[in-house]
């Protein structure tokens, strides 16, 4: 028995939808724990494309049971579309190969509205959000008002509930010149769609505690990256869960002395979607042919990811953060071709040195990264399958940043197909 957790260590989109899938084909359980269908997973098998926001990446396996924790908040209409999408690609989805817990929260119709006027109303000062109704949803789960999906089962106590929702919200949205909400006018819907999903619904830390035993592996699929991160990120400009590893257990139903290994997705250099501290960001040519040659746009959003070198500093505070074992690195075919290569190794703030990132919003737009500039290479990585097969001067790329963070390199993907990736330590199996 194994129990791996995956996580990014960067602002999300590090490429963890492959590696997750991946790394399913040894799992029996893969599980979301946390986020919603903000955070976009690009799967590409056998030239066939498939884009998944809320759905585990483990569900394009045939024989692999997928899981939405408790730690997720579900949007049921974008989650039944998606069901929709899949099954149009002729992927399987039953009962039989996806589970819903019944105490995750639900994302409502005035949580998307809430979202984007919140975002409008800030003008200069945006956040960045999709507009997806993540944020409001995981206000009303702490703020106790929230609907479940074990709600979507008894008509009356989820008509109360909205009601009660809707009536706490409407407050704000009539006081800023918004039109009210009614409930009445989602009830129907929302009461319909759930008994189209009710199949998939079950408690799911039971589930867990099945497959927490000898011979079974489960694969915990994190979303978005460490530097999203409510409590640990780039705050205010985060998420609103927590996307560390120790999230894992609390989202899905199982202690902490459960987890066996826990891998860290890293991009070869860094990418941020929206607004934020960005310390190596490039806008300069090399940022642009990163962004170019790395196809950098957001799978939900579509918008244009900004780019840069790679921060060691960024990532070795990741790799403490989640007591990561083991680094899969990601995309590392675009950088070739790069007379130079940066890598930051420390920050500058106010004429001092520092190896870490500062809490403080203000300090963080103000630090300065210190640069080590590594010989790039000729020729391609592309779909080579053995490390020694990598031109030198890569291979001292990747040593240079296993030294720097501080944590081995365990997977290297030289492109976004299944096949192309090289292990080098299985994390079901380390040595």
């Amino acid at each position: 028995m194994s129990n791996v957790i995956i996580v990014g260590t960067q602002w999300g989109d590090e490429g963890k939808g492959k590696i997750v899938d991946w790394l399913s084909q040894k799992a029996h359980l893969v599980v979301r724990f946390q986020g919603g269908h903000n955070a976009g997973h690009t799967l590409v098998v056998n030239d066939k494309v498939f884009k998944l926001s809320l759905l585990p990446s483990g569900i394009v396996r045939e024989k692999t049971l997928v899981l939405i924790g408790n730690g997720v908040v579900i949007d049921p209409f974008h989650l039944q579309k998606e069901i929709n999408e899949l099954s149009d690609q002729n992927i399987k989805i039953s009962s039989d190969n996806l589970i819903i817990s019944d105490s995750a929260f639900i994302i409502l119709p005035i949580h998307k509205l809430i979202d984007k006027l919140r975002e409008e109303k800030k003008n200069k000062n945006k956040i960045g959000t999709t507009g997806r109704g993540i944020g409001p949803s995981y206000e009303d789960k702490v703020g106790r008002r929230g609907v479940r999906v074990c709600d979507l089962y008894d008509k009356d106590e989820l008509y109360n509930k909205l009601s009660n929702l809707y009536d706490f919200h409407n407050i704000w949205l009539i006081a800023t010149g918004e039109k009210k909400q009614d409930p009445d006018e989602i009830l129907e819907k929302l009461w319909a769609l759930g008994q189209k999903l009710k199949s998939y619904v079950q408690p799911s830390w039971l589930l867990i505690n099945k497959f927490n035993r000898p011979s079974f592996n489960i694969l915990f699929e994190g979303a978005q990256g460490t530097f999203l991160d409510i409590d640990h990120g780039t705050y205010p400009f985060v998420t609103s869960s927590n996307t560390v590893a120790s999230q894992a257990g609390i989202g899905a139903g199982l202690g902490p002395t459960c987890i066996d290994f826990t891998v860290g997705i890293t991009k070869a250099y860094t990418t941020r979607v929206g607004s934020g501290p960005f310390p190596t960001e490039d806008t300069g040519e090399d940022g642009m042919a990163l962004g170019k040659k790395g196809h950098e746009f957001g799978t939900v959003t579509g918008r244009q990811r900004r780019c840069g070198w790679f921060d060691a500093v960024l990532v070795r505070q990741a790799v403490s953060l989640s007591s990561i074992n083991g680094i899969a690195l990601t995309k590392l075919d675009v950088l070739d071709g790069f007379e130079e290569i940066k890598i930051c190794t420390g920050y500058n703030l106010d004429d001092k040195i520092i190896n870490y990132l500062p809490s403080s919003e203000k300090q963080q737009k103000k630090i300065k990264p210190i640069y080590e500039i590594m010989k790039g290479w000729k020729g391609s990585v592309v779909g080579l399958r053995k490390i020694n097969e990598f031109p030198q001067e890569a291979r001292d790329y990747i040593s240079k940043l296993e030294k720097l963070i501080e944590c081995p390199i365990i997977l290297i993907s030289t492109s976004p197909e299944r096949s192309d990736t090289i292990y080098i330590n299985d994390p079901f199996s380390p040595n």
